[in-house]
């Protein structure tokens, strides 16, 4: 079986690329050539059936990515079904299992069995899990073995954090917030414990061979990402840039599709500066980032402050956001939170898309200006974003009125589009 790059590259378009294309702006052979390039990619493990392939890239629109999973002490296999229905119904394109403990693997074939949207993995978490959350019982051979079993069990994309190494973790400790990504701290203690280098640098060769054999996309984690905006843009973050710079330049060697994760916390001038060393030092792979949070103030409402950097991640390089739910910082996200993290970085999303001048991106915008003008409610509604919460609202607010030709903003007497109408009518004087 060749990978989806190893195709591209002998000029082939498969199925998987036709799909994801039938969806985009582009034709076929440009998402081809662009995954030849390794500047897009189409994560479709073939053992992953009910999975409809989907594109990343800046060639194409802006994917949205929604985290779930249980945690040691929250939630459960209903919930996390119940999860992913909400995250695939409003319009998120991947969905990430980050489940942790006791019952992750019968939580991750489950999602498997049931999502149509490409499903990502952190094969450290099921195997740090085995070892019983204790790193002297983490063996290289272990966390190999779970990477194995996922990828044959369908898993389309993996998070890997093999760039984060033991130079690296001395610069991570002097920072006000030090190591806040999960993944990365286990292996920062890892390598600490064992006096060794991050196991999945040292058998990288060997992830690669999975990898390739099931065409499972590397997703590049940030084991070093800042936590807040003190720490954005420090010498550990650019430090493990750089070692994947060199991960993609391998990957890519070997057939493997690869994105990159990206930050974290950044303040909004730096996130263009961030965007552009990120494609410059991995040579335009796929840039998926988290957020980034523009402001550390606001729990509670961090699906907005996260969403603010998104657009303009989004329009200065990133091709898949990852969503930020209200319940960041928090807690972990109910199936409502979720709805409302995908929602709103659907709007970072495709915002960020029209300014960027994404063919065809700004048509339904025009589209809803022509609703408006004729107060058709209800191609408004089946043209808006979330439609649903659309109409409830609209519904709720002129509940008493009896008319069709103005919303209860402004009354009828006030309405400047009924105004502007009757101007219209009269024509020039």
């Amino acid at each position: 079986m060749s990978t989806q790059l190893e195709a591209a590259r002998a000029g082939r378009v498969t199925p998987a690329m036709r799909a994801a294309a039938a969806r985009e702006p582009v034709t076929p052979e440009a998402l081809r050539d662009a995954v030849a390039r390794g500047h897009a990619v189409v994560p479709a493990n073939p053992a992953h059936r009910a999975a409809q392939p989907v594109a990343v890239g800046r060639v194409v629109r802006t994917k949205i990515n929604a985290n779930i999973g249980r945690s040691t002490e929250s939630s459960s296999l209903d919930e996390e079904l119940e999860k992913l229905g909400m995250a695939v119904e409003a319009g998120a394109d991947f969905v990430m299992d980050l489940s942790v403990g006791p019952g992750a693997a019968a939580i991750r074939r489950a999602l498997l069995e049931h999502s149509p949207a490409p499903l990502g993995t952190v094969p450290l978490y099921e195997a740090f899990s085995h070892a019983g959350g204790r790193v002297d019982a983490l063996t290289p051979d272990l966390l190999l073995e779970v990477i194995r079993v996922q990828a044959e069990e369908g898993v389309d994309f993996m998070t890997l954090h093999a760039g984060l190494l033991s130079r690296h973790i001395d610069l991570a400790l002097q920072r006000r917030m030090g190591i806040v990504s999960r993944g990365g701290a286990i292996l920062a203690q890892w390598m600490r414990h064992h006096g060794a280098e991050n196991p999945l640098y040292t058998a990288w060769d060997a992830v690669m061979t999975i990898c390739r054999e099931h065409d499972v996309t590397v997703s590049l984690g940030d084991g070093l990402r800042p936590g807040c905006l003190a720490d954005a843009g420090d010498a550990a973050q650019f430090a493990e840039l750089d070692v994947a710079g060199e991960l993609v330049r391998q990957c890519r060697a070997r057939d493997v599709q690869i994105m990159v994760e990206g930050p974290g916390h950044v303040p909004f001038d730096q996130i263009q500066a961030h965007m552009e060393r990120e494609q410059r030092v991995c040579d335009g792979a796929p840039f998926y980032v988290l957020g980034p949070v523009v402001c550390d103030i606001a729990p509670g409402y961090d699906h907005i402050t996260s969403c603010i950097g998104a657009t303009a991640a989004a329009f200065h390089g990133a091709a898949l956001l990852c969503y930020v739910t209200p319940a960041e910082h928090l807690g972990l996200p109910c199936p409502g939170d979720v709805r409302d993290g995908v929602v709103a970085y659907r709007i970072a999303a495709h915002a960020a898309d029209v300014a960027r001048g994404l063919p065809g991106a700004r048509d339904a915008d025009d589209a809803m200006a022509d609703a408006r003008a004729a107060f058709d409610w209800e191609r408004q509604f089946a043209l808006a974003i979330d439609g649903k919460t659309a109409r409830t609202r609209y519904e709720h607010a002129r509940r008493a009125a009896g008319v069709a030709d103005h919303c209860s903003m402004c009354g009828r007497e006030f309405c400047a589009v009924r105004i502007s109408h009757a101007l219209q009518q009269q024509g020039a004087p």
